[in-house]
């Protein structure tokens, strides 16, 4: 189905308008424990929306956050946020309990997962029974078995195996909605902790000429951004992945002495075109920003409010811009089954073989769920026993 969705040219790809997803979901909000979804776009001078969604009896992060170009989108982002992470915690997936030497001596295909092995933890052994669940592998459209400890989202659990995240984590209208979203956010992950151990300026050195961008809804961010007495940093964080992926740092006018790491807020987004990449960095900034200024997310210590800004960011507003957005990659899709294809043949021939997917969602529920698995990607910073992959290792050593 071809989206119609008003933000499909910032490479949303959605089956259907916001307030259509709102609606079909709303039914379900109280069995989910979502109690109530309000505006926070006020308590900012930006005036760029970004709404919320509480669910006071999570098991994961209580209040979700949601941005958009309109209101719209901004409240349905929320809500299919804390969806998401809700069903997380219960996933309805079919779990058989093995060990790995099962799997290998019934010819079954299985997957460790040891670069998320939580901290203070041993990887599996090949005798060890535990819960696994059937996966989806994205490149040879075969299945697999993964460790269900690594999908299993519920915070509740004191001691976790394996590292509790949210990343590629992702909800749509259809499974191949969800899935190239999760996908695309493994991808931003990725990029983003390449270019956070890339040494010195070089970590500033593709910044984006905003002056030279043409792309209606993003000349409107950059307005208010403007407006706001904002300055904005876009840089081109793209990795040999050959998919676009942009960061966009946010300060005062006045970056003197006495800045904190909550007056300069990052965001980060990957797509399958400039504008789309620039869009989400730029929304992802002012939805971070939003999450310091109301204060009330449930995993935000005071000291963070303490914190001095780090001054590598603070470096960024004075590197030149040298790069336009119209030099960065570009794919051509119309349709969210041909975008995905698209990016799951880019990874493949980057040598990323090992894509999977685990659909968590309900049968009662009309949006799609999943968790979407990239092991050969690196993974933004977390309590896991291994920090690093071999892409930034290497890169760190560039």
């Amino acid at each position: 189905m071809k989206t119609d969705s008003p933000a499909a040219g910032a490479g949303e790809f959605r089956a259907c308008r916001p307030l259509a997803t709102l609606a079909k979901v709303a039914p379900h909000l109280g069995r989910l424990g979502i109690t109530r979804v309000a505006s926070q776009t006020g308590l900012d001078r930006l005036g760029i929306p970004v709404w919320c969604a509480f669910a006071p009896n999570a098991k994961a992060i209580v209040i979700a956050q949601g941005k958009g170009l309109d209101h719209g989108s901004a409240r349905v982002s929320a809500v299919m946020e804390a969806v998401e992470r809700i069903v997380a915690t219960e996933p309805g997936c079919r779990l058989e309990l093995a060990t790995a030497s099962d799997h290998a001596g019934a010819g079954r295909r299985y997957h460790c997962l040891d670069g998320l092995i939580a901290r203070h933890q041993m990887p599996l052994s090949a005798v060890e029974r535990v819960a696994w669940v059937e996966a989806d592998d994205l490149v040879s459209d075969g299945r697999i078995w993964l460790p269900f400890d690594a999908v299993n989202f519920d915070r509740t659990r004191l001691v976790p195996r394996y590292w509790q995240s949210s990343d590629g984590l992702a909800s749509g209208n259809t499974a191949k909605e969800a899935i190239l979203h999760g996908l695309l956010e493994r991808v931003e992950r990725d990029a983003l902790a390449l270019w956070t151990v890339t040494s010195g300026r070089r970590r500033f050195a593709r910044r984006i000429d905003t002056d030279r961008i043409t792309f209606a809804p993003v000349l409107d961010l950059l307005s208010k951004v403007k407006k706001a007495g904002l300055q904005l940093c876009l840089l081109d964080i793209t990795t040999d992945l050959g998919i676009p992926c942009v960061a966009a740092l946010l300060a005062p006018e006045n970056l003197g002495h006495g800045i904190r790491y909550v007056d300069l807020t990052l965001g980060a987004g990957a797509a399958l075109t400039p504008e789309g990449a620039i869009t989400r960095a730029l929304l992802e900034a002012v939805q971070s920003r939003m999450t310091f200024i109301a204060g009330a997310r449930d995993d935000l210590l005071p000291s963070v409010f303490e914190r001095a800004a780090e001054l590598a960011h603070l470096a960024a507003f004075s590197a030149p811009a040298c790069i336009a957005a119209d030099d960065m990659p570009t794919f051509h899709a119309v349709t969210t089954h041909s975008a995905l294809d698209l990016t799951i043949r880019q990874l493949a021939t980057r040598g990323v073989s090992e894509l999977f997917c685990v659909e968590l969602g309900h049968d009662w529920l009309p949006v799609n769920v999943v968790k979407v698995f990239a092991p050969q990607l690196e993974n933004p910073d977390g309590a896991r026993r291994l920090r690093f992959g071999p892409r930034a290792l290497s890169r760190s050593l560039q």
